[in-house]
């Protein structure tokens, strides 16, 4: 603030003071002569020059522009609201790390949970951090070491130590002047290189890559099909990236032209022009007539244009879309392994289920065929295979279902095409007068096992049997159910938990002997 400017309020708040001692005194003395008179138009006078006085105090001050009745422009400009569309992401990002934490809670394989957790607090540190996460991607004879060596040389800005391993990359981090944030630049190991150790280095490149918000990927000719692919694949996972046509020093200028138009126009689908930069970041010494050698400088001022216009124009928005990315990904990694978990505990509960099914009625066959399939659906294993997917049933709403999954057995004729099944199945493993005992037993199993896989189903689309309805997922689990590798192993199976103990009850001396079954691919049922 200037001294005029100082003095000047100074004064004026002197004068209003003392204006303001005078026309209280004035007023006092005005408002007694009138009260004499008529006390109701005192106190409305009075009223009405109050009004007065605080109107004028309110006009000095916002003529001198006292602080925090005005801002200046300056200020409304630092404050400006940061886009929308960051925002929203950001916020998504959040909800679903939050979402894969609880998921994470659910999961019994420690080392996995850890793993996926570990992992949920890095993307929640660099959502923190908001750095700009560039990496440079392509094979291993594109030049990506030396563009990361021209840009680390030609930028003016403060570079830090490397960060990371050479077993999986260099990164290395910088500031750009206009640029809020800092800068991580990734060099990657090439990809297409052979060998074992070359896929393995080639996987760790695409994983890097995946975690950018911005992909440079590196080429030194037209683009091949091995490396259009790759490419292709980040762009449309939301990778955004641009096409760095490097080493155009080997080249005429006529030839850089031709290829830096092949690669235009390749790439037009999902990159536009601009997304594609032709630099030399190392080129080759000439050795001149007089036998010197000159060593010329590094084309990599295009790429750092257009590197830091797209950055100041959507870097923002690529931080807030690789997070979300990134948290989407880990979101489907933790899905998935729960339900692998549910999996593994549904079918062990299915196991016991058809087994003590199976042995129940082998004792005491039902005189009814069709009673098969009211007897292998069982109420309270809907309810268990229920509560491991997270649904709490009662045992009508569970009878409900397994009644409804019964008559669909029925109606289908899956009861009798698996009858057949397995009729044809235990008639080459046992003698006629077992088999006749055995077959409704192993039969149920095999109905409950179809039962227990397609409430599986319904339970892991949140309680809906899908656009094909019940009728769809039974046939499709039947089929399942019918494949020869299948029925041998739950023949064996049937052989040892249902008629050895049938067996054994009956008195009988009976020892399996397993026969390769017949192929049932193609029956028709």
């Amino acid at each position: 603030m200037s001294l005029a400017r100082f003095l000047t309020i100074v004064i004026g708040l002197s004068v209003v003071i003392g204006l303001m001692l005078w026309l209280t005194a004035s007023i006092y003395q005005l408002y007694i002569q009138i009260a004499y008179t008529s006390l109701l138009l005192a106190n409305l006078l009075v009223f009405l020059l109050i009004i007065l006085l605080v109107t004028l105090i309110a006009v000095f001050l916002y003529y001198f522009n006292l602080p925090g009745l005005k801002r200046s422009p300056h200020s409304q400009k630092k404050t400006k609201r940061v886009p929308q569309v960051s925002w929203e992401k950001t916020e998504a990002a959040t909800e679903t790390l939050k979402a894969i934490r609880q998921q994470l809670e659910q999961i019994q394989d420690e080392v996995a949970r850890e793993a996926l957790l570990k992992r949920s607090q890095e993307i929640e540190e660099n959502l923190a951090r908001g750095e700009y996460r560039v990496v440079i991607f392509g094979t291993g004879s594109a030049g990506k070491t030396s563009l990361v060596n021209a840009l680390l040389g030609e930028i003016v800005g403060k570079v830090e130590p490397t960060m990371g391993t050479t077993q999986i990359g260099e990164t290395y981090s910088l500031y750009l002047p206009g640029l809020q944030r800092r800068i991580l630049i990734t060099d990657t190991p090439g990809i297409l290189e052979m060998g074992i150790e070359g896929n393995q280095r080639e996987n760790l490149a695409c994983q890097l890559a995946t975690e950018a918000d911005l992909l440079l990927f590196v080429v030194d000719n037209d683009i091949r099909q091995s490396e259009y692919q790759p490419l292709r694949t980040l762009v449309e996972i939301g990778k955004r990236s641009l096409l760095v046509f490097n080493k155009i020093d080997l080249y005429s200028d006529q030839d850089q032209q031709v290829i830096l138009t092949n690669l235009q126009q390749r790439v037009q689908a999902f990159l536009s022009p601009n997304d594609v930069v032709a630099i030399s970041a190392s080129p080759q010494s000439v050795r001149l007539a007089n036998g010197e050698l000159m060593i010329s400088e590094s084309q990599i001022i295009p790429l750092i244009k257009r590197l830091v216009a797209l950055l100041r124009a959507e870097g923002e928005d690529l931080i807030a879309d690789n997070i979300l990315l990134q948290s989407q990904r880990l979101g489907e990694e933790a899905r998935s392994l729960l339900d692998q978990q549910r999996k593994r505990q549904a079918d062990r509960i299915i196991d016991r289920y058809q087994w003590i099914g199976a042995g129940v009625i082998a004792m005491t066959p039902l005189p009814v065929l069709d009673m098969l399939a009211t007897a292998a659906v069982n109420a309270q294993m809907v309810v268990e295979i229920g509560q491991v997917y997270g649904c709490e049933l009662n045992r009508a709403r569970g009878q409900e279902l397994a009644l409804s999954l019964g008559k669909t057995l029925i109606s289908l004729g899956v009861v009798k095409g698996a009858l057949d099944l397995i009729a044809k199945a235990l008639q080459l493993n046992l003698a006629t007068y077992l088999l006749g005992k055995a077959i409704q037993g192993v039969t149920a199993a095999y109905l409950t096992r179809i039962a227990g896989k397609s409430f599986v189903e319904y339970f892991r689309q949140d309680q809906d049997w899908g656009d094909g309805g019940i009728t769809e997922v039974v046939q499709k689990q039947f089929q399942l159910s019918r494949k020869d590798e299948f029925v041998k192993g739950f023949v064996k199976d049937a052989l040892n938990k249902v008629v050895q103990p049938l067996t054994e009850a009956l008195g009988e001396n009976w020892e399996p002997t397993i026969v390769e079954s017949p192929d049932h691919q193609d029956e028709e049922w």
